[in-house]
C-alpha cells in the first residue's frame, strides 16, 4: 500500500454509501455476535468494565457453603472484546454472612486474579466481572479458564448442593482469546503474489492477503483506538487500529464500504468494522490485512509478516 499523506483525513463518500453501510452491519451484527462473542451493545463504545476486586475481610467467617446456581458465559471470550467472561452464582450455607473469594484460574489451577466479597448471604445472587487481565495487569495468555469460588478464611471449593433445584449443569469454565480472525466467513490464503514480501512494482507487499467473498463481514483482529480510517488509490476504503496492550497497530484494507468507525473511535475485539470488498487498486475481492511493530503504522515502526498470526488465530476463532 501507498504510504498516507501527511495531514490526510477520512474520505466519508456520500451519505448513500454510509446508509449503505450501517444496514450491512446491521444485518451482520448476529453472525459476528455468534462467532466472536460479541454483544449487542454501541459501535465504538468501550467494553463494560471489570468487577472490582474487593479487599479481604480481617476476620474472615463462612459457613458450609455449596452452590445453589452458578454460571459462566460467553463461552468463548476474547481480551478488550464486546463482551468479558462473567459469572453469576448463589450460594447455600448454615450461616447468615459468608466471606468468600473468588479466583479466575488457568488450566494448572493457579490464580490468575482474585475477587473478595464480603458478608454474602445465602441465596443472594451475586456476579463477577474479569477484564482478561492478570494480576500484574497484562493481558492473561490464550487457554482455559475457570471461576473458582472459595471461603476466605480457607477451606474447600464451593461445589453444587445435592438438593439443589435447579436442572441447571454447574459450567464456570471458558476459553480466553488475544485476538479474534478478522473474517467471519469462507475465505483462503491465495497464491504467492499475496504474501508479505512479494514483488512489486517499486516496492514489496506489506501484508497478507485473504481472499473472500465481497461483503463478507470483518470484525477487528483485537481492539484499540482507530488510528487511521480513509480511502486511498490502492489501499481503497481502509481502517488502522492501535491494538489495546500490545506494540502493533494492524491494517484493514480494500473494504467495501467506508468503516463507520472514525479516528479516535474506540473498537472491541469481533467488532464489526466493515465487509470484504474490491476497492483500490486490486483484482479479486479480498481483505489485505498489515501489522506494523511499534511506535507504529508510518511512525517509525515496520511491517512484519502477519500470516502466521492470522493462521494461529483462524485456527480458534
Amino acid at each position: 500500500m501507498a504510504r498516507r499523506k501527511a495531514g490526510a483525513r477520512p474520505w466519508l463518500g456520500g451519505l448513500t454509501s454510509i446508509i449503505a453501510l450501517a444496514v450491512f452491519l446491521a444485518c451482520s451484527a448476529a453472525p459476528a455476535a455468534a462467532l466472536t462473542g460479541g454483544a449487542p451493545t454501541p459501535i465504538g463504545s468501550a467494553p463494560p468494565p471489570p468487577s472490582p476486586s474487593g479487599t479481604p475481610d480481617p476476620a474472615p467467617t463462612a459457613g458450609a457453603l455449596n452452590l445453589i446456581s452458578a454460571k459462566t458465559w460467553p463461552r468463548k471470550s476474547f481480551f478488550y472484546g464486546a463482551r468479558t467472561p462473567r459469572l453469576r452464582y448463589e450460594i447455600g450455607s448454615d450461616q447468615p454472612s459468608n466471606d468468600l473469594r473468588i479466583d479466575v484460574v488457568n488450566e494448572n489451577g493457579e490464580a490468575m486474579k482474585s475477587y473478595f466479597r464480603n458478608d454474602i448471604a445465602p441465596e443472594a445472587p451475586d456476579s463477577v466481572r474479569w477484564d482478561g487481565t492478570a494480576g500484574d495487569g497484562r493481558p492473561a495468555k490464550n487457554g482455559r479458564y475457570s471461576f473458582r469460588i472459595v471461603p476466605q478464611s480457607g477451606g474447600r471449593v464451593a461445589r453444587r448442593a445435592t438438593s439443589s433445584a435447579s436442572a441447571e449443569p454447574l459450567s464456570l469454565s471458558f476459553d480466553l482469546y488475544g485476538y479474534a480472525f478478522p473474517i467471519l466467513g469462507s475465505h483462503d490464503y491465495g497464491g504467492a503474489a499475496g504474501r508479505f514480501g512479494a514483488g512489486r512494482s517499486g516496492h514489496t507487499h506489506e501484508g497478507q492477503d485473504v481472499m473472500a467473498k465481497c461483503g463478507t463481514p470483518l470484525v477487528a483482529a483485537r481492539g484499540g483506538t482507530v488510528q487511521y480510517a480513509g480511502y486511498q488509490g490502492a489501499a481503497g476504503n481502509y481502517i488502522v487500529i492501535d491494538g489495546k496492550g500490545t506494540s502493533f497497530d494492524m491494517g484493514y484494507m480494500h473494504l467495501l464500504e467506508p468503516s463507520p468507525l472514525q479516528e479516535g473511535t474506540t473498537v472491541r475485539t469481533g467488532e464489526p468494522i466493515g465487509g470484504v470488498g474490491q476497492t483500490g487498486d486490486v483484482t479479486a475481492c479480498h481483505l489485505h490485512f498489515e501489522i506494523w511493530t511499534a511506535p507504529g503504522w508510518y511512525e517509525g515502526g515496520s511491517p512484519i509478516n502477519p500470516l502466521p498470526f492470522l493462521e494461529e488465530w483462524d485456527a480458534y476463532s
